[in-house]
């Protein structure tokens, strides 16, 4: 397995890529909405799903999604499965212009433009933030049958333009497009201490996304429609009402802007298949801030839908004080995850996450 990039948010370990050879399989697919940019990495092992991401507005795959996938517990759970990230049209490394006039996919558009990407895939486990959550949700509401499972961070099930209400939080800055999106992604407090983070987005959003193509996606964005997902009610509507039949995985940090949206399509989810996870020490982006707890909660996730039970659900030590019941309670885990295997996986491994999930390292599931 090649050596992980330390964990952290330096724009080098997006860039780098960690020093590996740049990746064989980039691909420009032809889609009845247009062309998406998609980088395969790795190749379908058997009947087992495709691990899909798309990235939030003013990133790319990689500055989206690299820190995660680096990081050495997420490597240990895809070397078992093939990844496909795709950039939204026009957001990747060096895209050029649109051409004058051009219209650019609605969000239920960008969804319907994935089939493409996916003619020789079974099914599909996926990973979105932000945006991209919003159009993997839309993608599964579509075509349940091609989707196993959704980890779904800062997902905004609503249609209310974000952009209005970000530039009133915007008190005495210049509401330009940038200030917009780092407040769309991080929490006031963020945005004031945690400088070398936030600089470190700011310059890649301003500088390494083209600024006209960003506009258009983001518009995209601002102007979606209401997913329209309910609540299913046992005994009434669980088979008509619209919403996800796939386990899904809601996360939010516990100070990031997005903590209301998260509840509320939380709240509109069928319980019996859904995690919402609020990490503690965390604002936006999860996926960068703490790739740790997010790789740990998406192995017992995975684990939780029938794979991979050969990877160890170890959790790490808070502190070489960390105290007896700690090990006893990391006992119990790896008990609960061996029943997964002769039980009933989904709930089962649900339970060693939410176990999981009770240590300081964790903050609680609501």
């Amino acid at each position: 397995m090649t050596a992980a990039c330390p964990s952290g948010f330096m724009f080098e370990h997006f860039e780098r890529d960690c020093d590996k050879p740049r990746p064989s399989g980039e691909h420009d697919i032809e889609t009845p909405h247009g062309v998406l940019h998609v980088t395969m990495r790795g190749v379908p092992k058997g009947n087992r799903p495709v691990i899909l991401t798309y990235h939030d507005i003013g990133l790319n795959h990689k500055s989206c999604f690299n820190t995660l996938f680096n990081y050495e517990d997420m490597q240990e759970i895809t070397q078992h499965f093939a990844v496909v990230h795709v950039d939204a049209p026009g957001q990747q490394e060096a895209a050029p212009p649109f051409p004058s006039g051009y219209r650019y996919p609605t969000m239920d558009e960008l969804a319907e433009m994935l089939p493409s990407v996916l003619t020789q895939v079974n099914t599909v486990i996926g990973i979105g933030v932000g945006a991209g959550a919003y159009v993997l949700t839309r993608f599964a509401l579509n075509h349940p049958s091609l989707v196993e499972g959704l980890v779904l961070i800062d997902v905004d099930p609503c249609a209310e333009g974000w952009i209005d209400w970000a530039a009133s939080k915007l008190t005495g800055w210049t509401s330009n497009l940038v200030d917009i999106i780092m407040a769309h992604h991080f929490s006031t407090d963020e945005l004031t201490d945690n400088q070398e983070l936030i600089q470190t987005y700011r310059l890649h959003i301003a500088q390494d996304i083209n600024q006209d193509n960003l506009a258009l996606f983001c518009g995209s964005y601002q102007y979606r429609q209401d997913l329209g997902i309910e609540r299913p009610i046992v005994g009434l509507n669980e088979h008509t009402v619209n919403t996800l039949t796939c386990p899904a995985l809601l996360v939010v940090g516990d100070t990031s802007p997005a903590v209301e949206a998260v509840v509320e399509c939380n709240s509109r989810l069928n319980p019996t298949k859904t995690t919402l996870l609020k990490m503690a020490d965390c604002g936006g982006l999860p996926q960068v801030v703490q790739p740790g707890k997010l790789a740990e909660a998406f192995k017992y996730f995975v684990q939780g839908m029938g794979y991979i039970y050969n990877v160890a659900c170890s959790l790490l030590a808070v502190a070489p004080s960390a105290t007896e019941m700690h090990w006893i309670l990391s006992d119990q885990i790896k008990a609960t995850s061996e029943q997964c295997c002769q039980h009933d996986p989904f709930s089962s491994s649900l339970s060693c996450l939410i176990i999981a999930l009770q240590f300081p390292m964790f903050s609680s599931v609501t």
